[in-house]
């Protein structure tokens, strides 16, 4: 549900798109397509984008040096997070997050359920904070992007979503560092 503050200004966050998966390349990635329309359609910044095979130490490495660089507050990744052996981007997540966000991946799958039914216990969709940076990881479906930008990030990544929203507290994301 929308409850923008058109009084408040928009803010926009420099996003990074990976697509994880051992067959997209950029000629058919659909999902990543998909998502980066959507978010500069939305205003923000597409501050890089790359295409990772399924593989924890390759997606965690760059999960890593995107989390490093200050130009970019949210990851997003599409792809790999099923219940299949080669689905890995919930455990390289799990390798770089201070702190998860679980009611993303539950609102995700309350979502998901109204479309797809008891198949979305198949989704293992995770959000969390690391390094000041937001992570989101969806599933390789178009229509999962679709959900989980249209009906969550879209919202939450936009700073005059009301009554609060994830781009007001990205400056205090790192309070815990401060030092007296």
């Amino acid at each position: 549900m929308s409850r923008i503050d058109e009084t408040r200004e928009f803010l926009p966050v420099r996003i990074a798109v990976m697509t994880v998966s051992d067959t997209r390349h950029p000629g058919n990635d659909s999902s990543g397509d998909t998502l980066c329309e959507r978010i500069t359609a939305a205003g923000h910044i597409l501050a890089d984008r790359a295409i990772i095979r399924d593989d924890a130490d390759l997606i965690t490495a760059r999960l890593i040096g995107w989390i490093n660089d200050k130009m970019i507050d949210v990851i997003i990744t599409t792809g790999g997070t099923g219940i299949t052996g080669r689905d890995v981007t919930p455990e390289a997540f799990s390798r770089v997050l201070e702190k998860t966000i679980e009611g993303f991946g539950e609102l995700f799958r309350m979502l998901s359920y109204q479309k797809i039914g008891s198949s979305t216990i198949q989704s293992r969709a995770i959000g969390g904070v690391s390094g000041g940076t937001y992570l989101f990881a969806l599933p390789g479906s178009t229509g999962a992007v679709k959900d989980g930008w249209d009906d969550i990030l879209r919202w939450q990544l936009d700073s005059r979503h009301r009554p609060c929203n994830l781009v007001e507290l990205l400056p205090r994301l790192q309070e815990h560092l401060k030092t007296s």
